[in-house]
């Protein structure tokens, strides 16, 4: 499912879109999604994975009282439509991301409507509550067409370190996931 797109163009970015958009970025603020929460719920058999050894990737996940703090990122004027029809071949190479018009509050005060790709909890792809340490076995064996799974994780939460967000549950994971990744 598809949204009409709000303009200006904001996308709201949480793991990879925050460290390698592949678009014309003409502003990024730290920004907030309440309601949801960053998880690693997402099978991955394309990106990080493959369908015989699916790795995983992150998801926005209904969150009762949660939030998500990431980037909200201001697609240039003029390339609105090249980004959707890229950002939508990224982000829905399979129907397990939903698109949706997410309102973010802005860190620094005010607030925007950005699209963003959430998870479908009623898709195959959806892996529900993983525990931890399974999540670390997974990630530090898989492997698809956009590279290694453990560096999908790292280079998020190297950004993610880099804007002065705290995830101490991604944290946690990369560390373990450093302790299992040989070399």
């Amino acid at each position: 499912m598809t949204q009409t797109a709000p303009r200006p163009l904001w996308i709201f970015a949480y793991g990879s879109l925050m460290w390698q958009p592949d678009f014309p970025v003409a502003e990024a603020r730290v920004a907030r999604a309440s309601g949801w929460h960053r998880s690693f719920c997402m099978w991955s058999i394309h990106h990080r994975g493959s369908p015989e050894a699916p790795g995983l990737v992150l998801a926005l996940d209904r969150a009762a009282g949660g939030a998500c703090d990431g980037l909200a990122l201001r697609v240039a004027p003029g390339a609105e439509d090249e980004t959707l029809a890229m950002v939508r071949e990224r982000e829905l190479v399979s129907s397990a991301y939903l698109e949706i018009t997410l309102p973010v509050d802005f860190h620094e005060g005010g607030r925007a409507e950005t699209l963003a790709y959430v998870i479908d909890p009623a898709h195959a792809q959806y892996t529900g509550a993983l525990d931890p340490e399974e999540q670390a076995r997974i990630i530090a064996r898989s492997c698809g067409g956009r590279g290694r799974n453990c560096d999908y994780l790292w280079s998020t939460t190297a950004h993610l370190a880099q804007l002065g967000i705290a995830d101490p549950d991604l944290d946690w994971l990369a560390a373990r996931v450093r302790a299992l990744v040989p070399g």
